[in-house]
């Protein structure tokens, strides 16, 4: 039986009007949070982020987002497995307004802020795509709003997309210790599953997810289907595994105590070696799986 305070899956963690809501309170944390919205053709939300600095990141679908003066056209995309999404920041103590013409399904990545920064926008041309590992440990990194990538205070967030019959967040990593090497981040992992088609998201497939501390005060391997949520305390992470048939897709969220944003993170010792073995080894070529879209509104 998995751990409730650390699995939701799709449809156990939603609030009263969204089907996802993963604040700190719940997670039992101090930073990172996540929301997920549908919105109806023509729907409109206001909402305030309080003390929470914000990352507007369509899932399918575009949407319009007003804040401070500013208004933000998100192309968005139609789903997850078929392009790198633009996205937009909102800070802490601001007014939020979304609405989609025609509808659209919107994830709200969120950490408990303490600088004040201006709202901005990210181009989907902007995102560094990176592929990372080799062989069956190939998959794809979209670094929205990674430290290198897009200012925030406090707010980290990627996208992995591993492709079917692939492994990622591989090898086993923790970043629940402030040191040379580590830095604290509480992370959120939200699931997408590809259907048979590669591009629509469905439940009928599944993915794995490991978590475990050395001491094995937490061991947690969970089959993971799309819309799951896996919170990640402390501990090692990983890997995600993406069943033959089926990508898998997964937006991390992060944010911790440092005074600066860093994704340092300590391999376990007993798999670190994995590393030095992909240099021996292709890198499947099917990645990077998706793309910013064209100007033509197509895939590139």
């Amino acid at each position: 039986m998995s751990d409730p305070r650390l699995f939701h899956p799709w449809g156990t963690a939603g609030g009263a009007d969204d089907p996802l809501l993963i604040t700190p309170e719940l997670a039992g944390w101090r930073y990172s949070g996540l929301r997920v919205i549908h919105l109806p053709p023509g729907g409109r939300r206001v909402l305030a982020t309080g003390d929470h600095e914000v990352a507007v990141i369509p899932l399918a679908g575009g949407l319009t987002v007003e804040t401070e003066g500013r208004r933000f056209e998100l192309a968005g995309r139609e789903s997850v497995f078929t392009a790198v999404p633009d996205f937009a920041y909102v800070p802490r103590d601001a007014e939020l307004r979304l609405s989609a013409a025609h509808g659209c399904e919107v994830a709200l990545a969120s950490a408990r802020a303490t600088r004040r920064l201006d709202p901005a926008y990210g181009p989907a041309a902007g995102v560094p795509v990176e592929v990372r590992g080799a062989g069956r440990a190939t998959r794809q990194a979209n670094n929205l709003l990674t430290p290198d990538a897009f200012d925030a205070d406090k707010l980290v967030v990627c996208e992995i997309l591993t492709p079917d019959g692939n492994w990622s967040s591989f090898p086993p990593h923790k970043h629940d210790e402030a040191s040379a090497h580590e830095v604290v981040n509480e992370e959120i992992y939200f699931f997408r599953v590809a259907g048979r088609d590669g591009r629509t998201p469905d439940r009928e497939g599944f993915g794995l997810h490991r978590t475990y501390t050395a001491d094995g005060s937490i061991d947690e391997t969970v089959t993971v289907r799309d819309g799951d949520v896996f919170l990640v305390p402390r501990g090692y992470h990983g890997p995600c595994v993406a069943t033959p048939g089926h990508h898998l897709y997964y937006l991390n969220v992060m944010a911790g105590p440092a005074a600066e944003r860093a994704m340092l993170a300590c391999d376990d010792p007993a798999h670190h070696w994995v590393r030095d073995s992909w240099a021996g080894q292709p890198v499947d070529p099917r990645c990077p799986l998706t793309s910013p879209p064209a100007p033509d509104g197509g895939i590139r």
